[in-house]
């Protein structure tokens, strides 16, 4: 943690403050939440809790009422303390801190009568640790959606700083797995080159597997290939263009690659556009919103609005 200036934390909690994300199993995983390690704290006693989402704001908060928390919250005029605990999926160290907050009210979670879902307040700004973690998270799902029509140009520079393991990759189709050259990558989609006829590839489910580095990660992607032309001069070899389904595109994949695009200058910079190409296509809606568990309006990766 720590990567970033405070000026892109200060960007990303005036951009992202008001949305809330709900912390399915692949958000947690992305984040590294130590779901075990966070607590609710008021006065001097503490109760586990599970984090069903949270915003820059505030947060909702799974509790077991049953073991004198109201009392307790009665007493502090419902004045608490969150402990939230983070651990880099890269293996880094664990990241620990406290946000204050006040609870505006609770109710039974899902049909309970042991367990509440606390609705609480962060009486301040949270801290730049959490603002980084979700931001990052946030940023990605923003930046994918506008920029879809980007391609990255898998040259020998941008293997390297994507940090894949090689420009070559595994497609499976019906199962069976067949090697392929990546030649481009975007957030949506890679063209790749291998062996094969059109008639028998065209339209066809299938699968990919990318395999990246620091830390070491392999994603199996599903799509179709939409597109396919041959190669000038080599019958035998195949463009084609695998668009991924985007209700299953890890989010860690999107961090990866938004975390290339901020690194580099834009395409539009005469200076150099780090190897990228823009695909003219029909304009973008924002991303489709997917019913969450339990409620809520979760888009791909988690963020709600």
């Amino acid at each position: 943690m720590g990567v970033l200036t405070s000026q892109k934390i200060a960007t990303f909690y005036e951009r992202f403050r008001e949305i809330d994300v709900t912390y399915t199993k692949e958000i947690i995983q992305v984040t590294g939440l130590q779901s075990k390690q966070v607590y609710l704290k008021c006065v001097s006693d503490v109760w586990p809790c599970v984090i069903y989402s949270s915003s820059f704001q505030g947060a909702k908060i799974a509790v077991n009422i049953k073991s004198g928390l109201i009392a307790k919250l009665q007493q502090a005029n419902n004045m608490v303390s969150i402990r939230f605990c983070f651990k880099d999926p890269g293996g880094g160290e664990q990241v620990t801190f406290f946000v204050s907050a006040r609870s505006t009210g609770y109710a039974p979670y899902g049909g309970s009568q042991d367990v509440a879902l606390f609705t609480v307040q962060f009486t301040q700004r949270p801290p730049d640790d959490l603002i980084e973690i979700m931001g990052r998270l946030l940023d990605a799902n923003f930046n994918s959606t506008k920029r879809r029509d980007d391609w990255i140009v898998l040259n020998t520079e941008n293997i390297r700083k994507l940090n894949l393991l090689s420009g070559e990759a595994a497609v499976f189709i019906q199962g069976v797995p067949r090697r392929c050259i990546v030649r481009d990558i975007s957030f949506f989609g890679v063209k790749i080159v291998m062996m094969g006829l059109i008639k028998f590839l065209l339209d066809k489910e299938v699968s990919i597997r990318l395999d990246f580095n620091e830390p070491r990660q392999s994603y199996l992607v599903k799509g179709r290939f939409a597109k396919a032309e041959n190669v000038e001069s080599r019958k035998d070899l195949l463009v084609l263009h695998l668009v991924f389904d985007e209700a299953v595109i890890p989010m860690a994949y999107r961090i990866r690659l938004n975390d290339y695009f901020g690194a580099i200058r834009p395409a539009s910079d005469p200076s150099g556009g780090g190897g990228l190409k823009k695909i003219p296509q029909k304009p973008a809606a924002d991303p489709s919103l997917q019913a969450g568990e339990k409620g809520g309006a979760v888009p791909a990766g988690g963020a709600k609005t």
